[in-house]
């Protein structure tokens, strides 16, 4: 059984940082397609860092340079990074992973229940 369980969301200041953790279980990073996506209330969920099994890595263009998505194959767990957070990064963010490359929720396989971040002073 494949498990994915967020961690580290928080109310956080704008322009701080957050550090979110994402700990598979049941599942491994060599074939597999690593992602956190996001969704504000009303708004569709949407990709916002993608890493693939040989570490090339995607980001969305709103948090370029701000986001970093990593791994560590030891302890099976996908992190995000979120330096200068801005009140319109407020959202729950959620890890999935899929057997593609891609920046669709559709094409995601596995899901978490998600850890929300809010940005706010």
């Amino acid at each position: 059984e494949v498990q994915l369980v967020e961690s580290g969301g928080a109310l956080v200041q704008p322009g701080g940082s957050l550090r979110l953790s994402c700990a598979a279980s049941g599942i491994t990073f060599d074939k597999n397609t690593m992602a956190w996506f996001r969704q504000a209330p009303g708004n569709e969920r949407e990709a916002v860092a993608l890493i693939n099994a040989d570490g090339t890595t995607y980001s969305e263009d709103s948090v370029k340079g701000r986001f970093a998505i990593s791994r560590d194959r030891a302890k099976n767990t996908v992190y995000l990074q979120m330096n200068k957070v801005k009140p319109e990064d407020t959202a729950v963010y959620y890890c999935a992973a899929s057997w593609l490359w891609s920046i669709y929720p559709k094409d995601y396989d596995y899901w978490g229940r998600g850890t929300q971040v809010t940005v706010s002073s």
